[in-house]
């Protein structure tokens, strides 16, 4: 009953928070009424796990909004033989959905406890196509490049260099770029014949990029 009660909430999620505004990628949204966000969040917000907004997951870090993770993997295209690179995984939810799009997901969180947590969530749900690395984010994972996509879940004030250097001719990365008490902006980026376009998407709020110390 639990399980189905949770199905129909998903189903709500889409409809009511994706469908009405304007996500119209049909595997996006079915990878959102497929991935359990319950499941990736703490057992006090459960309740709460599909509501129209982000929660805390511990460590001053949160799971997004599931608009804007709609939103962002919907801007990128993706292909299914994509390999994406995703920085901050946080509880894992985001790279939960990029698994059912693409065949590869390389994912990188710096705060250890979450990195290890959502590593084993996800292994334990069965998505076995996502790799999780605990460091810090800013370096990339260069064993694995060219990025056909790189998703960035924390804003930076500027785009980590090595962020451009792993993504591939006529790759995308979405990213949130601004201070932390300033607006943010989401950026969708597009590397052809080496050089990067820019486009500035919609104005959001993201946890600031940590980086080591």
């Amino acid at each position: 009953m639990w399980q189905q009660d949770e199905r129909q909430q998903r189903e709500q999620m889409v409809r009511e928070q994706l469908e009405h505004r304007g996500i119209h990628n049909q595997k996006v949204l079915d990878a959102l009424r497929e991935v359990p966000r319950h499941a990736f969040v703490p057992d006090m917000f459960r309740h709460r796990a599909y509501e129209d907004g982000p929660l805390p997951i511990g460590y001053g870090q949160t799971i997004s909004q599931p608009y804007i993770v709609a939103y962002m993997t919907e801007k990128l295209q993706l292909k299914k033989s994509d390999r994406v690179l995703e920085i901050g995984t946080g509880s894992g939810y985001q790279a939960a959905v990029l698994s059912r799009l693409v065949d590869t997901v390389f994912t990188i969180e710096i705060v250890e406890p979450l990195g290890i947590r959502a590593r084993e969530q996800l292994q334990e749900l069965g998505y076995d196509n996502v790799q999780v690395r605990v460091g810090d984010g800013y370096a990339g994972w260069p064993e694995h490049a060219p990025y056909d996509a790189i998703v960035v879940t924390a804003a930076p004030e500027i785009i980590p260099p090595p962020l451009i250097d792993q993504l591939g001719e006529n790759g995308r990365m979405i990213i949130p770029l601004g201070a932390q008490n300033a607006v943010q902006q989401l950026l969708l980026l597009e590397k052809k014949n080496g050089k990067l376009t820019r486009k500035h998407l919609i104005a959001v709020r993201f946890v600031p990029f940590v980086r080591e110390k």
